[in-house]
């Protein structure tokens, strides 16, 4: 396994898709080597100094911490990581949505930890180990760093991080639910986190089947006029972001606090709770087992 380059800086920065192939080489996805990291700081455009959150110390320290407790189950960490990860790193989604930070983080800062956490297993048909180049400057669904950053967004419920926790711990869930427009309404992510939680919904294949359902009957029904939702105060997310100077390293063994935002509605997260629990019942879930 690599280890992490012998210069990590010491700010964030912007890390350009095309500055990135020299260094998205085959020694670096096969685990063989990484780059020294002193010519990659020659590419990055800078971000302000003046600005606290840009430091990569705490993002550096949560994922070796993150490396040491879920060597046993990488997998795992997806769940511990999302949360921490958003609180460490408090963006607004404009900030998030630029492709140009996460492959900074992925190339400069920790491609260590990419490597660790999506290196491929060896099978009898690809033998070699290897990861995925997108994993490392791949779509927001894919890329190591920006897909729990945004499952971390939009599971959160209010400043309750635990049903990120529940949403991370599925796989399956993040893969294929980050891709649904839909999911940025906030009771239906909820709701879904709720059918986990309570055992209706499990396995890969239910998930699979589950959010095909809702993407359907989305086509035909607002969901947002079934199960509405408040609109958000941008100040409380403003207000998060300026204490980012001030604010502590995330704890390590309980959850952190995201902006102190309203949760998603009560009555619109069981209302669709319910018509979920309902779509699934008819979903087509291949393996599942019609009853007579």
């Amino acid at each position: 396994m690599i280890t992490p380059p012998n210069h990590v800086p010491e700010r964030l920065a912007l890390l350009t898709g095309s500055a990135v192939d020299p260094f998205l080489t085959e020694e670096l996805l096969k685990a063989e080597q990484v780059h020294g990291g002193i010519d990659l700081a020659k590419v990055v455009e800078p971000l302000p100094e003046d600005d606290a959150r840009w430091s990569t110390e705490p993002i550096r320290s949560l994922l070796d911490d993150a490396m040491y407790e879920f060597q046993e189950d990488r997998t795992r960490a997806d769940a511990w990581l999302a949360p921490r990860l958003h609180a460490t790193l408090r963006l607004t989604r404009r900030e998030a949505a630029d492709k140009r930070l996460w492959n900074h983080i992925a190339l400069a800062v920790a491609p260590d930890y990419v490597v660790w956490r999506h290196l491929s297993e060896a099978t009898a048909s690809r033998p070699v180990r290897r990861v995925a180049a997108d994993r490392f400057r791949g779509p927001a669904d894919r890329q190591c760093f920006s897909r729990l950053w945004w499952a971390a967004e939009l599971f959160r419920n209010g400043p309750d991080y635990e049903p990120v926790e529940v949403a991370c711990g599925n796989q399956d869930l993040i893969h294929t639910v980050l891709r649904m427009e839909l999911i940025d309404h906030r009771p239906t992510a909820q709701a879904l986190v709720r059918l986990l939680k309570s055992g209706q919904v499990t396995t890969g294949r239910e998930v699979n089947g589950l959010s095909v359902a809702i993407n359907t009957a989305g086509a035909t029904l607002t969901y947002d006029a079934l199960a509405p939702d408040e609109p958000r105060d941008p100040s409380r997310l403003r207000e998060w972001i300026a204490e980012a100077d001030t604010a502590p390293p995330v704890a390590r063994h309980v959850l952190p606090e995201g902006p102190d935002e309203d949760p998603a509605p009560a009555g619109s997260v069981a209302a669709l709770t319910d018509y979920f629990t309902e779509l699934f019942e008819s979903a087509p879930v291949r393996g599942r087992k019609s009853e007579d």
